[in-house]
């Protein structure tokens, strides 16, 4: 029997778990959404604390690896990405950041019209379900976040977010104190009227659980008569009639000898697979840069030369000190503990268990003449590793810290027709000189701010970088050996309209017919932060695009929400 429904989604990651529930609202469309990935019901992948564990695991996640790096001394950099339902927004930190006003502004200005602030911040609030966690101690969320009037944040929406446990260690409110000292502002929401400064962090996370899209947007209507949704199934291809994209050919079963289907979309094939797997489908599928088709083996159907070019992430470092005090959760590593913390949450979800355990961040600008903040802060009151061990004996802290606008650019290209071939992928990281020198603020700046006063009874030393490394080349070498990727990859399928843009700002594919794509690969430039919230407003908006109903009215509120402020700043 033919499969045949309106929309085919592939991918049930951030953007697809929202395709798939705004898609299937109307109840005369029928909806096919597929997922290589299984099931998140699974400890590891709820439990916030556990974060590190579905990250490095083959069953929620591909492990991907770059090509050896030019710039960091030919290092193959770690690039794991969500395979499982929730996609990776099941695999992150959880953390929540929607990028400056500024970075929609600039989607604008390369092409992607009516992708400025004012036109995205309304999805951003129809996803927000904002619960700002008063400082009461109870964990359980206040209601003094009910932002009713608040032109940046609302309630009801099915996104999950609060500010976690309250920074109930005192290392926290020391880092946003120590920012004050160094002559940086404090902000209430930097996901509200101003980005910059110092500021408690928030979380994807609900009554103690991760909520990620799957939890937030899928899972809630997977009842639907009309919604099919189909797990273990790896999309081999597009099926095309000519230029025009008919239907996916998928397998399951197992990704040897399972059985292959085909199913077809009468009205649009939609690729949500993330900015890995959808430039690799594309390009599997015969679109894509003719020569980089023709080298594996792939006839040539669409020549679209950005497919998988314009690859942008951002890089972190950790910088860890020892404590001074016996407070950090460097004591809480042991079985014994992790035991306790998982019982807890286990019976309650409260404790430690319920946490990203990032708390407090800050967003602060790298030099003066930039127009808006290129440095993110996440504090952390441990020193440990992202596999969840500690870094060295005793007690900790580190603050990760990244520039997060870079100019280096990278690809993604297939090398065989096969899509369980993995794409070769090179992010060309730290190739340009602005983002060395972005680092270099980095570890200055962040010396700065943890020297300040507010960390003087907890501060032991250096333990890296480490005091021996002060000047530019040794900053530089050291930088290249210790810093490592913040699992951002986006940008290889860009929004716009030049001769590099693989959508256009309906989110529709050049040159194809009934094709789209809905993911933070059409980012046309990286923004400033973690990237699952502008994924989900990506697809809460194009969704209306698909749909063809009326978007929502743009906001009146300001763009640049920070320039008197900045201008006065240090």
């Amino acid at each position: 029997m033919k499969e045949q429904f309106d929309y085919i989604i592939v991918g049930a990651g951030s953007a697809g778990c929202v395709l798939a529930n705004r898609l299937s609202e109307d109840p005369s469309r029928s909806v096919l959404l597929l997922e290589y990935g299984g099931s998140d019901k699974s400890l590891f992948i709820q439990m916030p604390t556990a974060l590190s564990i579905p990250m490095n695991s083959d069953q929620f996640a591909w492990q991907f690896y770059s090509e050896p790096e030019p710039f960091l001394d030919s290092r193959e950099m770690h690039c794991p990405r969500g395979k499982v339902l929730g996609g990776s927004s099941s695999i992150n930190g959880m953390v929540y950041v929607r990028g400056h006003a500024q970075d929609f502004e600039e989607w604008a200005e390369s092409g992607a019209t009516d992708w400025d602030y004012a036109h995205c911040l309304p999805y951003f609030r129809r996803a927000d379900d904002w619960k700002f966690c008063a400082d009461s101690g109870d964990s359980s969320g206040g209601e003094s976040g009910d932002s009713s009037g608040d032109k940046y944040r609302r309630r009801g929406g099915p996104l999950a977010v609060n500010n976690g446990n309250n920074m109930k260690n005192p290392l926290y409110r020391a880092f946003i104190e120590a920012g004050i000292q160094a002559g940086y502002a404090k902000t209430d929401d930097y996901n509200g009227a101003r980005q910059e400064g110092f500021s408690p962090m928030q979380m994807t996370v609900k009554n103690g659980v991760r909520w990620s899209s799957a939890n937030a947007y899928l899972k809630p209507v997977m009842r639907r008569a009309n919604l099919k949704v189909v797990t273990r199934a790896l999309s081999r291809k597009i099926i095309l009639d000519g230029k025009k994209a008919v239907g996916i050919e998928y397998q399951v079963g197992g990704e040897n000898g399972g059985e292959v289907r085909a199913a077809y979309a009468s009205r649009e094939v939609i690729l949500s697979a993330g900015s890995v797997g959808s430039p690799q489908l594309l390009q599997v599928s015969g679109i894509g840069p003719a020569e980089v088709l023709r080298a594996a083996g792939v006839d040539v159907v669409h020549d679209l030369p950005g497919v998988g070019e314009n690859l942008q992430d951002h890089l972190e470092f950790y910088f860890q000190f020892r404590c001074k005090q016996n407070i950090t959760l460097n004591g809480k590593l042991d079985l014994f503990n992790k035991f306790l913390i998982g019982a807890r949450w286990l019976m309650f979800k409260s404790g430690l268990g319920a946490t990203n355990h990032f708390e407090s961040c800050a967003f602060i600008r790298s030099k003066a003449g930039v127009k808006s903040p290129d440095i993110q802060y996440h504090f952390l009151p441990a020193a440990m590793r992202y596999d969840g061990q500690a870094a060295f004996d005793g007690h900790g802290f580190q603050v990760h810290v990244g520039h997060n606008k870079p100019s280096s650019r990278g690809r993604i290209r297939i090398k065989s027709g096969d899509s369980l071939d993995k794409p070769s992928i090179l992010f060309n990281y730290l190739e340009s000189e602005n983002d060395r020198e972005g680092f270099r603020q980095c570890v200055r700046l962040t010396r700065e701010i943890i020297g300040q006063p507010a960390f003087e009874q907890y501060r032991g030393a250096e333990i890296q970088p480490g005091e021996a490394v002060q000047s530019d080349d040794e900053i530089d070498a050291w930088i290249r050996q210790g810093v490592e990727s913040a699992y951002h990859p986006s940008c290889t399928c860009k929004m716009g309209t030049d001769s590099m843009a693989v959508v256009d700002p309906q989110t529709r594919v050049h040159g194809m017919e009934n094709l789209r794509v809905v993911d933070s690969s059409i980012f046309p430039i990286i923004t400033n932060g973690n990237l699952n919230s502008p994924t989900i407003m990506t697809a809460e908006r194009a969704a209306d695009l698909i749909k063809g109903k009326g978007m929502l009215a743009p906001s009146s509120v300001e763009v640049a929400v920070e320039a008197n402020w900045a201008s006065s700043q240090r």
